[in-house]
């Protein structure tokens, strides 16, 4: 009863003590979800229509587009440069798409099954003959080879067990292309349905057509006196800040941007080889030459240079080697070694030495089997059977289901192998390939087991030429780059503000460049790669008038780069007293100014004589002016609409008086107007007036989707 008695006696502290208790696990749980909800959003890519896309997602989707872009060419990779246009490709269509498809769903339109369906029977759409089920006879889709594929994808799963697992891989890699292609296929009808369903709102009628026509056809000869703004001084006239608002307010949406932009002056430093450097690299290549004159093995010779060329045993034609080396094959003599030289496209220093050259087919025509085995000895043993049983007349196919295959027949070009490496396998399978005759038979032995090779048909004989090649870059060694580093990094020491950067660059041996309006967008400053951390910098934690830290940087890491971040601008209008803004703006209310005191002095006159000896004034004859191709002149360099506007609507020998255009005051008089001879088609200008019409509707169209989405652009982050 005491401890009871305790208890109530301190009941209001208990309660306080639970509820601060209770606060603590609630706030630590509210706490946990907002931190987990600030991590998801650092890992989205971008977002549109209110649909995040993370970054895994993203690569994903780039993942998938880089490997059927390599199976389509033949190739083993993608370059830095191809891997980020992929990523662009990637992103705009998902972006498009999701517009797209959000404008369709509320109009009700989809794309069945059967749709696609007879898309295939067709077999027209461009997208198909970039598919493998091309019929090679007659450069068409075959829709029975896709579906005689996907038949034998099924049966292949059914029973992996027993497939060779390159066997498998190939079935994959081209079902993965499959589906790849279905999926955009579908995507494609859905968006080309929008753009019907958007066509048809867009019609055209005579009357417009007439106009239109005319305004195509009807040109005109002007005799002309230009007065341009330039002939008033800018001391001749004043600016006001009102004024300068004003016409901001006038022309706002020219300035509004929908992407964050930022401004930045920087140095780069590009590092290259030192004379030392250079020096050290013609003794290596004059060792790697006498090399390779007595080499019994080119590719051991090759490889040991560190070439950028790999060395691979198997014929290839001419494209399959850089253009630089492509103008040395036929120069270089079968047996002989060409000496080391310069090359500036790709600054390298090369040697060629051409072993064999032979004609060889382009396209081959072939089926086989492999052969595996308890062991090599096994596996060359029951080759040698198999190859003996077909040259002695066994059926290919019926031997090739003994080993769980098809024995079908494969098109092998040399683009879908050239300038991929080329291990030893590869080049005794290629060779036998390239080197057998149509019907011949070949045994491959590989490290793995063989190869038993049926050509059916060659095609496109070309020369292909058995070369070795050593291109070595010449690059700067790291005391060269260490040297760079050491000096940019003293210099930034003494210098730790813009004013002294730019005050003392120069007799430093630097430069300060400019880069004005960056988006966050592009991938690279400055056109140099490797600058990720950099971009990142400028849009998300530097503040202007901050200098960075020294990124070193560069596709091959040879660039040092400092930057200070001088503007900032975030998405939406740009400010008034912006400096470009107030730049443009000053140039337009100047030249208003301008026009204003040039018509003022030109009130009286009356004919365009009187136009031409007015001070300033420069005559000239403007031909084949059309209203809908307004007319360049030369006095002012600029393009003016109003000149073909006026001209619309006058007579032969009608004076215009004074027009105010863009870049001067004009006086013109018509001359004569004639028509260009095109004869006059209804149908096929409604038509030409309609698709301009839809063209220009659909750009405008294209921004407001994308505004209106709020599209979140966030990749520079990754």
């Amino acid at each position: 009863m005491a401890a009871l008695q305790k208890i109530r006696n301190k009941g209001a502290l208990l309660v306080i003590v639970i509820g601060l208790a209770l606060f603590a696990f609630i706030a630590e749980e509210f706490f946990r979800s907002i931190e987990t909800s600030s991590n998801d959003s650092k890992m989205q890519v971008g977002e549109v229509l209110g649909e995040d896309l993370s970054v895994q997602e993203f690569q994903a989707m780039v993942d998938e587009t880089a490997e059927i872009i390599q199976l389509q060419r033949g190739v083993n990779s993608l370059t830095d440069e191809e891997m980020t246009q992929v990523k662009d490709q990637v992103w705009n269509e998902f972006v498009s798409y999701k517009l797209i498809e959000d404008q369709a769903r509320a109009a009700g339109l989809t794309v069945t099954d059967a749709e696609v369906q007879e898309v295939l029977r067709q077999g027209t759409n461009p997208m198909l003959a970039q598919t493998p089920f091309v019929d090679q006879q007659t450069g068409r889709f075959d829709v029975k080879g896709l579906q005689d594929f996907l038949k034998q994808y099924e049966e292949m799963k059914s029973r992996a067990s027993q497939v060779p697992a390159q066997y498998i891989e190939q079935y994959e890699m081209l079902y993965r292309l499959w589906q790849f292609t279905e999926k955009n296929l579908r995507r494609q009808l859905l968006m080309s349905k929008y753009q019907t369903l958007l066509g048809a709102a867009f019609l055209s009628n005579p009357v417009e057509a007439k106009m239109a026509f005319q305004e195509r056809t009807e040109q005109a000869t002007l005799d002309m006196a230009t007065i341009p703004y330039t002939t008033i001084t800018d001391k001749e006239v004043t600016v006001t800040d009102a004024e300068l608002k004003a016409k901001y307010e006038e022309d706002k949406e020219l300035f509004r941007q929908d992407v964050n932009t930022r401004d930045i002056k920087y140095i780069d430093v590009a590092v290259t080889a030192s004379d030392k450097d250079k020096a050290d690299l013609d003794k290596k290549m004059n060792e790697t030459y006498q090399k390779l004159l007595s080499a019994t093995s080119p590719a051991a010779v090759v490889n040991a240079s560190k070439s950028t060329v790999p060395y691979a045993d198997v014929p290839l034609s001419r494209n399959a080697f850089p253009m630089d080396i492509r103008t040395q094959l036929d120069s270089v003599a079968v047996g002989s070694t060409k000496a080391p030289y310069y090359n500036a496209g790709d600054n390298t220093m090369n040697i060629v030495k051409v072993l064999s050259k032979t004609e060889a087919p382009d396209s081959i025509l072939y089926r086989m089997i492999q052969v595996t085995g308890t062991s090599l000895d096994d596996a060359h043993n029951r080759a040698d059977s198999i190859y003996k049983a077909l040259a002695a007349g066994a059926d290919f196919k019926n031997l090739a289901k003994v080993y769980g295959q098809t024995g079908d027949s494969l098109w092998m070009t040399s683009q879908q192998y050239e300038g991929s490496a080329i291990d030893e396998d590869g080049a005794k399978y290629l060779s036998a390939l390239n080197l057998t005759g149509v019907n011949g038979l070949a045994n491959v032995a590989l490290s793995q087991g063989n190869l038993v090779i049926q050509v059916l048909d060659r095609r496109d004989m070309t020369t292909k030429y058995n070369v070795a090649v050593v291109k070595c870059p010449v690059q700067f060694s790291s005391a060269t780059y260490q040297s760079a580093l050491n000096k940019l990094n003293v210099f930034l020491g003494q210098n730790k503000t813009l004013a002294d950067i730019e005050k003392n660059a120069a007799r430093n041996g630097y430069t300060v460049r400019e880069r004005k309006n960056l988006t966050s967008a592009e991938h690279y400053i400055a056109g140099i790669g490797g600058t990720k951390d950099a971009l990142r910098w400028a849009f998300d934690d530097a503040e202007v008038g901050q200098v960075s830290q020294l990124y070193e940087c560069g596709a091959a890491n040879d660039h040092l780069l400092v930057m200070v971040l001088t503007g900032a601008c975030e998405q939406g209008y740009r400010n008034w007293d912006d400096a470009e803004v107030k730049e443009y703006l000053t140039e337009q209310v100047k030249n208003d100014k301008k026009a204003e005191l040039i018509l003022n002095r030109a009130k009286d006159v009356k004919t365009l004589a009187q136009a031409k000896a007015q001070k300033g004034a420069t005559a000239d004859t403007l031909t084949t002016v059309t209203f809908a191709n307004p007319p360049f002149v030369g006095a002012t360099r600029t393009a003016e609409p109003l000149i073909a506007g006026e001209m619309a609507k006058m007579k032969a020998g009608q004076f215009s008086g004074a027009v105010k255009g863009n870049g001067g005051v004009f006086f013109f008089q018509l001359i004569d107007k004639k028509s260009t001879g095109e004869k006059y088609d209804e149908k096929t200008e409604m038509q030409g007036v309609a698709q301009t019409n839809l063209r220009i509707m659909a750009n405008q169209l294209a921004n407001d989707l994308a505004r209106k989405a709020d599209v979140v652009d966030n990749r520079y982050k990754f």
